[in-house]
C-alpha cells in the first residue's frame, strides 16, 4: 500500500460531534455543559465543523439543540454543520426543519448503543432513494455511512449520494495489531473505488490522536473526519482548545 502519496490539495476537515457533551448535560438539569458553548470553542479554534446525531430517545442530542446549533452555525457561514441519524427515524423532522449543510444516513435501531455498521446495496436502494432526494431538493449534501466494501461505492453514488462515511471502527479495533494493516488496506481501496465512483469520502468512528495520521496517511482523497468520543475525552484533560489544535495536527500528518 502507497502512503506517500502526497496530500490533496485541500486540507482534511475535522467535524466535532457534541453528543457527548450533551449526554454529561442530560445527567443533570442545571443545563451544564452547555453544548452550543462547546460548539462555538471548538470553532473558535478552527474546528471545520459540527456534527450531532440525534436520537429518538434524546439520551444526549435533544430536538431543543438542534435549532440552537442551527443558529450558532449562522456566525460562522465559512464552516458545516452535518446532522446524522437514520432518516426512518426522527432525522428528518431535524433536516427539513434547519436544512444543515450535510444530512448523514446511518442504519442504526431506535435503541442501538451506537452506530456499528453500514447500508447495504441493493438491499436498501429503493427505501433511502426518495429521502436522498428529498435531502438533495432542500439543498442538503447528502453522506452515507458505509463499511469499507469497494463494491458498494458505485450503488451509494447510483442511489444519489454526494459522500460516503467510512465507518472505521474497524480499522480502530485493530490498532497496534497484525491485523491493522490489513483493516487500513480495505479502507484505502474503498476510498479509490468511492473517488472512481464520482463520491465525496468522509470517515468516523473511533477515530483518535494515536490511530488518525497512518488513516489519512493511506486513505487518499479524504475530506473530513468526524470525531466524538475520543476527541471529547481528550478535552475532560486538554480543554477543547488543544484538543482542536492537536487533531488539526494529526489530519496535517
Amino acid at each position: 500500500m502507497n502512503t506517500s502519496a502526497p496530500p490533496s490539495a485541500q486540507p482534511v476537515a475535522l467535524s466535532v460531534n457534541v453528543n457527548k457533551v450533551a449526554l454529561l448535560r442530560n445527567s443533570r438539569h442545571l443545563g451544564i455543559p452547555s453544548v452550543v458553548r462547546a460548539a462555538e470553542l471548538c470553532l473558535k479554534a478552527g474546528a471545520s465543523g459540527i456534527t450531532i446525531h440525534p436520537r429518538p430517545d434524546e439520551r444526549h442530542i435533544r430536538a431543543s439543540d438542534v435549532p440552537e446549533l442551527h443558529a450558532l452555525m449562522q456566525a460562522w457561514p465559512e464552516r458545516e454543520f452535518n446532522i446524522e441519524g437514520n432518516p426512518f427515524h426522527n432525522l428528518m423532522d431535524h433536516v427539513r426543519a434547519v436544512r444543515p449543510h450535510q444530512v448523514t444516513f446511518v442504519p442504526d435501531s431506535e435503541g442501538q448503543f451506537t452506530s456499528d455498521h453500514g447500508w447495504t446495496f441493493p438491499q436498501d436502494a429503493e427505501r433511502l432513494k426518495p429521502l436522498i432526494d428529498e435531502c438533495k431538493a432542500l439543498g442538503v449534501r447528502v453522506s452515507l455511512f458505509m463499511d469499507p466494501i469497494p463494491e458498494q461505492m458505485a450503488a451509494a453514488r447510483a442511489v444519489g449520494a454526494d459522500r460516503v462515511e467510512l465507518y472505521t471502527e474497524p480499522y480502530a479495533a485493530t490498532w497496534g495489531t497484525p491485523e491493522n494493516a490489513a483493516q487500513l488496506q480495505s479502507y484505502a481501496d474503498a476510498a479509490v473505488a468511492a473517488t472512481q465512483a464520482g463520491l465525496g469520502l468522509n470517515a468516523g468512528h473511533d477515530l483518535n490522536r494515536d490511530n488518525l495520521p497512518a488513516f489519512v496517511a493511506a486513505v487518499q482523497g479524504l475530506q473530513e473526519v468526524s470525531i466524538g468520543h475520543a476527541f471529547m475525552a481528550d478535552a475532560l484533560e486538554l480543554g477543547y482548545t488543544a484538543t482542536v489544535q492537536a487533531y488539526l495536527a494529526c489530519l496535517k500528518k
